[in-house]
Order: structure tokens, then C-alpha cells, then sequence
């Protein structure tokens, strides 16, 4: 298997950069569903957050409300910190066992693309055979979070500011995505980065890699 870490900031297009490379035959391990996974109802994540930052944080069903404690973590670097060393752990532990059973299920062959929102925060970004980083200006990401998710311009960059700059996550690119403009542009983005996706999956085969 041939693994692509694909990362970029809040708002910058990256479910929709993982929808175009799934219909260009990737498959996608998407772990933000897996963080949903490891802080379910009764799971060992949850009983630790919820201790944490009390039962005002849970829904009336007992589930975590995100959106509260994201308000939460995402104005406070402290609290922020807490959440990804009691979460962060169990999310690449379950990223593994996908990634096994991808191995298994594809007999070894296939491209395998992880949505990793924080690869640059959790110091992932030498783990995968690439790193795709999808770029978007910080004005469009934070246009596009008040316009389209009805966050407050205010709430919208303290989101942004919160996570690795821009730079940041350019410097650990082996491969960007520009995704500042039409849905039609960023098609064409997404087949030149899949076409050498596919490019380098094939010369590190030759390689015995």
C-alpha cells in the first residue's frame, strides 16, 4: 500500500480533495470520524473528557457536544492541549488497525489517503510515504467558515490561529493541492496531484521500497 497523509487547515477543502481522490479509486481513512469513534458514549476517551470538563459538555443522550467543547478547547491552548493527549493516541491506535485491515482486504496493493487535520501539530509528518497538504488562503478559510458553518468572523480566526500556521504546513508538503478558487480548478488540482500520487507509488515499487 501506498500511504498519503493529506492535511490543511480548518475550511481549506480537504473532505472534498478526499472525495475527488476516492472517486479516483484512494481509499480514505478519515480521522475525524475516527476521533468521533474514540470519544463515543462509555468509550475510556469519553469517561476522561467528560471527568475533565464536567457532564455540561454532553448532550441530552449522554453524547459529547462538539460544537461545546469546541467552544471550549478552542479558546483556551490548555484545555486544547488536554483534548489531543487523552484523544490523539487512541485516534492513530484505530488509524492502524483500518490501515491493517486495508492491507489485508487489498492484499497489499492501493493508494491509501488519511485525512489528518493535525499532522503537523502531532509531529506525524514522517510517518506516511507522502504528504499531501490541500492550501487555502487564511481570508478564504475564514470566509468560508462565517459564510457557509455561520461562525462569527472573531470565532472563525481564533479557529485558524489555533492550529500550525500556513508555513507550517507547506514546509512539511511533498505534494499541494491549491484549492483557492472554482470547483472546476481544484478538479484539475486533484488529478495532477493524483497522477503523481500514482507516479511515485509505482517508481517505489521499482525501487523494492
Amino acid at each position: 500500500m501506498f500511504y498519503v497523509a493529506l492535511t490543511g487547515g480548518i475550511a481549506s477543502g480537504k473532505s472534498t480533495v478526499c472525495r475527488l481522490l476516492e472517486e479516483r479509486g484512494a481509499h480514505v481513512i478519515d480521522s475525524d470520524v475516527l476521533a468521533r469513534e474514540v470519544v463515543r458514549k462509555g468509550a475510556p476517551a469519553w469517561a476522561e473528557v467528560v471527568e475533565h470538563f464536567g457532564p455540561e459538555i454532553l448532550t441530552p443522550e449522554g453524547e459529547i457536544d462538539r460544537g461545546k467543547l469546541g467552544e471550549i478547547v478552542f479558546s483556551d491552548p490548555g484545555e486544547r492541549e488536554f483534548l489531543n493527549r487523552v484523544t490523539h493516541p487512541r485516534i492513530f491506535q484505530l488509524m492502524g488497525e483500518r490501515m491493517r485491515e486495508l492491507e489485508r482486504r487489498c492484499g497489499g496493493e492501493g493508494v491509501v489517503v488519511l485525512d489528518i487535520p493535525l499532522l503537523v501539530e502531532a509531529g506525524a509528518g514522517g510517518l506516511f510515504h507522502l504528504n499531501l497538504v490541500v492550501d487555502a488562503p487564511e481570508e478564504e478559510q475564514v470566509r468560508r467558515l462565517v459564510e457557509d458553518r455561520g461562525f462569527s468572523p472573531e470565532a472563525a480566526w481564533a479557529r485558524v490561529r489555533s492550529q500550525a500556521s500556513r508555513e507550517e504546513r507547506l514546509a512539511c508538503a511533498d505534494l499541494v493541492i491549491a484549492n483557492d478558487g472554482s470547483l472546476e480548478k481544484l478538479r484539475s488540482e486533484v488529478d495532477r496531484a493524483w497522477e503523481e500520487i500514482l507516479a511515485r507509488m509505482e517508481a517505489r515499487k521499482k525501487s523494492g521500497g
